[in-house]
């Protein structure tokens, strides 16, 4: 409740700003304080993932005010976080050789790389964007716990509840508080680097990353001619299907 909470004041305090998609940040940054594990003493592949993620909003906050975004943003975007997550997790891949390592690295990359590029394209419509981050959210935190990840699982749920509350405004007050690039992008990094540590660290099958992938594709099915909360909720179902696919995924290979 409390990274829900944090994403609601903040996306309900920030969007005549034009800043409310920092409510996915706050509620990514509320779980890490809750958790209480953040350190810069030795920094291993899961401090390194929240240090990259902080970099997100930061971005994110100087594309959608002193930018105008492009359609090459998302991609070029995608690269340099892919490159980041390549830091996070260089201790995990050093582990892997040879063609192993290739696979991981390549097929990673483009998870990050698709995630960025889908999502930011959703900056400017915000229930498909708040529905998109919530389901990735949900869907790679629940996942990372069935794969013995608990850690980056709540900081997945963390950064859904973020944007769930980011959603809950808009259903209320109609679409009006811009996603823009500050919600999008940290989503789709924290999410994608949740998900990667759980491939690496725990016992996330890859191929769940492909189930995942889909949430921020399934969100532009066509929505209702109804009143925003009924899109929302709509938007929502679509990205929890894609989700839910990825926890099947997690829970069969736990049982395996």
């Amino acid at each position: 409740m409390a990274p829900f909470a944090a994403g609601l004041l903040a996306a309900a305090a920030l969007f005549p700003l034009r800043l409310g998609g920092l409510a996915a940040a706050a509620g990514f940054f509320c779980t890490v304080y809750l958790i209480g594990d953040f350190t810069l003493e030795s920094l291993d592949s899961k401090r390194k993932l929240v240090l990259v993620v902080i970099a997100a909003p930061l971005l994110g906050v100087i594309a959608d005010l002193a930018f105008k975004p492009t359609r090459a943003t998302g991609p070029v975007l995608g690269a340099v976080f892919a490159a980041a997550g390549a830091w996070v997790f260089l201790n995990l891949l050093k582990q892997k050789t040879g063609a192993e390592l290739a696979l991981y690295g390549t097929g990673l990359a483009a998870f990050t790389i698709w995630n960025v590029s889908f999502c930011i394209a959703l900056q400017t419509d915000a229930l498909r964007a708040g529905a998109a981050g919530l389901g990735l959210g949900l869907g790679a935190g629940v996942a990372a716990v069935l794969g013995a990840s608990a850690l980056l699982g709540q900081y997945g749920m963390g950064l859904g509840a973020g944007c769930g509350a980011f959603l809950l405004l808009n259903m209320i007050l109609g679409p009006r508080a811009a996603p823009g690039v500050t919600l999008t992008l940290t989503a789709a990094v924290a999410t994608s680097l949740v998900a990667t540590g759980a491939v690496l660290t725990g016992k996330l099958p890859w191929y769940a990353l492909a189930a995942l992938a889909l949430v921020p594709v399934v969100v532009r099915l066509p929505l209702p001619k109804a009143h925003a909360w009924v899109q929302a909720i709509v938007a929502s179902l679509y990205a929890a299907a894609a989700a839910a696919g990825a926890w099947v995924l997690a829970w069969l290979a736990s049982r395996g």
